[in-house]
């Protein structure tokens, strides 16, 4: 049995104090297993082992994907804990929409609607 701490480990996602940039998000959303890991954590949180294996991602690989994803403010990292006392960490996605938008005068903004979500541009 698990339960799950909602605190978390990084800023308010998608925004500037995560030093997260435009080319940072873009990078995560344009690759094919970062989406597949956006995907999997829509509806519920999950393990980087569980990620592999609902992904058919090598563990190598989640874990990098998964530092891109935080680093990007896309998901967000928090413990699990369980009664047998071995905690893991598990990630969930902090956004439930994203918007792309490129402008001449601001040229281009990331908005992200959900949960904890705030606006990036560049």
């Amino acid at each position: 049995m698990s339960a799950t701490n909602s605190t978390t480990d990084s800023a308010s996602p998608l925004s500037t104090e995560t030093n997260a940039d435009t080319g940072t998000v873009l990078a995560a959303l344009e690759d094919g297993d970062c989406r597949a890991i956006l995907e999997a954590t829509a509806d519920e949180a999950l393990t980087a082992a569980e990620l592999a294996s609902r992904c058919e991602i090598p563990s190598s690989t989640v874990y990098r994907k998964l530092e891109l994803l935080t680093d990007a403010g896309l998901l967000e990292e928090r413990i699990r804990i369980q009664m047998g006392g071995k905690h893991a960490s598990e990630y969930c996605q902090c956004f439930d929409e994203i918007s792309i938008s490129v402008s001449d005068i601001d040229g281009v903004s990331i908005d992200a609607s959900g949960a904890g979500s705030s606006a990036l541009s560049d």
